[in-house]
């Protein structure tokens, strides 16, 4: 496993049902972050468009989908992993697998450049193309379609997705949820990932699942708005501390057209220290996180040892 590794939070604007500039921004702010060094960016819940209800099924993304074909390419363009979090409609109940590529995406990584997406379906089956598949986990709610969808990349490759688990008010009445709480693994950097997004923050049950399966590191991606910054601040170190694991916390600021976000993305060790804070504006922060840390805090506190099973 890796020893350090420059980690980044993208605190963006997201404008409301607005996919192609929010893309554009993404990705010119993350173009930023690797160019500091960031080998991991995360950006915040439902990215690319907010979470426009108003017109979800131009917000959602289907397989094979040119967006994440860009954030495909720019992962592989820049060596990097990125999460975050976007709509997904998935209307396919047959659980058979669903590709996009990665090829003829015509993306450099300049910032001055976008992807041009050809979405060509010539030899889609041909061993020399690199397909992605996305696991169809079922879901508790059988009744939409769409489905709040996080994901990683890992050098152009679709590491794994998770679907949440636990909507959000509203979000209940469009998204269905997922079923399965298990870390990404990472093959080029031996690393497993927790990944929980936004009201995931408020059930210590998700953080605990992805440790006790060996989760080197929790990624939060979200949308917390105000007025609860407390509880974000809070809740962010929580995680860390009682977990013992760097928590990399991303949330989103402007507004949308319901409520306003407050921003105080964080990256967080193992002990609980908050080593960068991105306050209230649009901002990118990068940090060297140590990532044997985690097993330096375990052994001074054992608090997994300790732990009493038979009893909860």
């Amino acid at each position: 496993m890796v020893i350090n590794m420059k980690v980044a939070c993208i605190q963006m604007d997201v404008l409301n049902c607005k996919k192609q500039e929010n893309l554009e921004k993404a990705l010119s702010m993350a173009l930023k972050a690797v160019k500091k060094g960031a080998e991991l960016v995360v950006f915040p819940e439902v990215f690319s468009t907010g979470f426009c209800y108003e017109n979800i099924d131009h917000a959602a993304e289907t397989f094979p989908s040119p967006l994440l074909e860009n954030l495909a390419c720019f992962s592989e363009a820049n060596d990097c992993i990125i999460l975050g979090s976007i709509i997904l409609k998935d209307g396919n109940e047959s659980g058979e697998e669903k590709y996009f590529r990665e090829e003829d995406t015509g993306f450099s990584g300049n910032e001055n450049e976008m992807p041009v997406n050809k979405n060509s379906t010539e030899n889609k089956n041909s061993t020399e193309n690199k397909n992605f598949t996305e696991n169809k986990n079922s879901a508790e709610n059988k009744n939409s379609p769409y489905y709040n969808l996080g994901f990683c990349f890992e050098s152009g490759a679709l590491a794994g997705t998770y679907r949440k688990t636990h909507p959000f008010k509203a979000e209940n009445k469009y998204f269905s949820k997922g079923s399965s709480i298990e870390p990404i693994s990472l093959k080029k950097q031996d690393l497993k990932i927790g990944f929980e997004i936004c009201y995931e923050l408020r059930f210590p049950e998700v953080a605990r699942k992805l440790a006790l399966a060996g989760s080197d590191l929790l990624v939060t991606t979200a949308a917390f708005p105000n007025p609860r910054s407390e509880h974000w601040k809070v809740l962010a170190k929580a995680r860390a501390i009682e977990n013992q694991i760097p928590h990399i916390a991303c949330n989103r600021t402007g507004s949308a057209p319901d409520c306003s976000y407050f921003g105080h993305s964080m990256i967080i060790d193992a002990w609980g220290e908050v080593k960068a804070d991105a306050g209230s504006k649009e901002c990118v922060i990068v940090h060297d996180l140590d990532m044997s840390q985690k097993d330096e805090v375990r052994k001074l506190i054992p608090v997994f040892e300790d732990r009493r099973v038979e009893l909860y």
